[in-house]
């Protein structure tokens, strides 16, 4: 499997996303020749019902598969989930990505597959990368043109400055860095086991607006910040959020170094639903998720019951119930108690809590295809390039352009936004965002008529309004870190009640990474290693699996 080198050049080990909650390398697990494990072969051929076919569904049905279980998918919508690559009309391999579309280097699980299915990455054009070539900050109707950070006025510098500042301050942001890195178990539970309690109540604006960096300078200071931010753009959306969650993404470089999928990020999803293992226990060679299903998915789920056989019953959009020994849940929480019927005695009542209070932000994206990469001409009075990555206070606060290659048609993320920002949108039509869009645009491109560039029919996403999904991700608040660690240790099921064995969960809502790709690849493996173990099987003892060492190396469990 050819595995090209996307992280930084330097002589440090790179950082990953490994931990700092449960630091289990998940990459060496799927690498390790051994293999993730075996099954008594008494049980091959069974089936598994998969509830969901996003990343984290996929994922989890390649591996059983490949294990000698028969996965058996359900979807409501389509594959892929929020790996959501909407084609424009016409211009083969040109996308919008409506959900995931930067993915970190850090996400060492996930690019696993991406390089077992040869797909191409590039550099997302972020602000202040190479990849974007400029970026151009609006704020307050002052704009400023950067091709480089050293570029921009020192105020900015100045909060970059703060911010690195407070980290190290009251994060152990070094220590930890450098303890993920190099894979120090005992020293990251250390320092990570040290701040949970000290932050798990506390937001994201208490940890910037207390911070002794920060309080030394001015309001305006932390309104760039917030505006602004650092590495992907502003974090004003994430102010009310746990600070753990963003210590997670910044100490596993989440927020920086990150690649698009060329073509498409469903691509991956769609990928391991046709591929053919190199080598599956049980199943005949060139059998596919794809051949298993006959070619297609198996309709929404509409019911999960326990049967009077002690099995799950699953019953689709249409009224076929079929039943399973084994039921894996990847869609988002709230759909237990909203799209589908689930038995109540399945889970906890401190589980259901936990379910229940899972907290989605609202995002929202508005696209344009365009006839070229117009961006790159150069305006003749000033020299620099007539149109930039842009991060503005306005109503589309992020700006992303991408150029798809010579002779293609280039795409503009016209606006990329969160939360309120998001919800300014959500009553609009397509033709309506794109216009409001376009006139906010207007007043810090005056000279450019981006209209004119405009070919084919926009595309547009409000997630929150997709009856299917409630919302783009989960934003954990502040008192949540107890909720969390129940779902993401309920794959360890030695210890629940015989009632509740055997139905596990899994997506980017039960990790400790929400929004990112990762997290979804992660607690697929968990609930992989759980439902072989259900089955009686077990890791190889030279390639202990996360369930082996999850007493050793798991989340800390706060005191309710």
């Amino acid at each position: 499997m050819h595995k090209p080198n996307r992280h930084p050049s330097g002589s440090e080990p790179p950082v990953t996303l490994f931990g700092p909650d449960f630091p289990f390398g998940f990459d060496h697990w799927l690498e390790h020749p051994a293999g993730l494990g075996e099954i008594p072969a008494e049980h091959h051929g069974k089936e598994v019902a998969i509830v969901g076919g996003g990343i984290a569904g996929l994922v989890a049905a390649y591996e059983l598969m490949k294990l000698g279980l028969k996965p058996v998918v359900y979807e409501a919508s389509r594959l892929g989930g929020r790996l959501r690559s909407q084609a424009f009309e016409g211009a083969e391999g040109v996308v919008a990505e409506l959900g995931g579309m930067r993915f970190p280097v850090s996400s060492t699980a996930f690019y696993h597959y991406v390089d077992k299915l040869g797909l191409q990455t590039q550099p997302f054009p972020n602000p202040l990368t190479g990849a974007s070539g400029s970026t151009v900050i609006d704020l307050e109707g002052q704009t400023y043109y950067a091709e480089h950070p050293s570029d921009l006025p020192a105020i900015f510098q100045e909060v970059a400055q703060a911010w690195a500042d407070a980290l190290e301050e009251r994060a152990h942001f070094k220590g930890i860095e450098q303890a993920i890195r190099e894979r120090d178990t005992a020293r990251l539970k250390a320092l990570w086991n040290e701040l949970v309690p000290q932050w798990d109540d506390r937001t994201f604006y208490d940890f910037v607006a207390t911070s002794r960096s920060f309080a030394k300078l001015s309001f305006q200071h932390r309104e760039i910040f917030g505006q602004v931010g650092f590495g992907t753009g502003g974090w004003d959306s994430d102010f009310p959020n746990s600070m753990l969650e963003i210590f997670r993404v910044v100490m596993t470089h989440c927020d920086d170094h990150q690649h698009l999928v060329v073509g498409g990020a469903e691509q991956v999803p769609l990928g391991l639903w046709r591929h053919a293992p190199e080598r599956c226990a049980h199943w005949p060679a060139g059998t596919s998720l794809s051949s298993l299903h006959h070619g297609a998915t198996r309709a929404g789920v509409q019911r999960i019951a326990r049967t009077a056989a002690g099995q799950f019953g699953i019953t689709d959009t249409w009224g076929h119930e079929r039943q399973y020994p084994a039921v894996l849940v990847t869609c988002q929480s709230w759909l237990l108690t909203t799209q589908i019927e689930c038995e109540e005695s399945l889970f906890s009542h401190k589980m259901w809590m936990a379910l229940d209070r899972t907290r989605y932000m609202q995002s929202s994206k508005t696209f344009v295809m365009v006839d070229r990469p117009f961006w790159k001409d150069k305006d003749p009075d000033t020299g620099r390039d007539v149109m930039s990555m842009t991060l503005t206070d306005r109503l589309t606060r992020g700006t992303y352009l991408f150029d798809n290659g010579e002779g293609k048609p280039g795409v503009i993320c016209l606006s990329y936004s969160w939360m309120s920002d998001a919800l300014k949108m959500l009553p609009y039509p397509v033709e309506k965002r794109v216009k409001l869009a376009l006139e906010a645009l207007k007043k810090i491109y005056p000279k450019v008529d981006i209209a004119s560039h405009i070919i084919g029919d926009p595309i547009t996403v409000s997630w929150e309004a997709d009856p299917h999904f409630l919302g783009a991700f989960k934003g954990a608040l502040p008192g949540h870190y107890r909720y969390n660690q129940r779902m993401y240790a309920h794959f360890m099921q030695q210890a629940l009640p015989a009632a509740q064995r055997g139905i596990f969960l899994a997506g980017d809502d039960v990790s400790w990474t929400p929004a990112w790709v990762e997290g979804a690849v992660q607690t697929s493996l968990n609930a992989v290693w759980g439902i072989m173990t259900h089955f009686g099987g077990h890791s190889p003892a030279e390639n202990p699996g996360p369930g082996d060492v999850f007493d050793r190396l798991g989340p800390i469990a706060l005191p309710d």
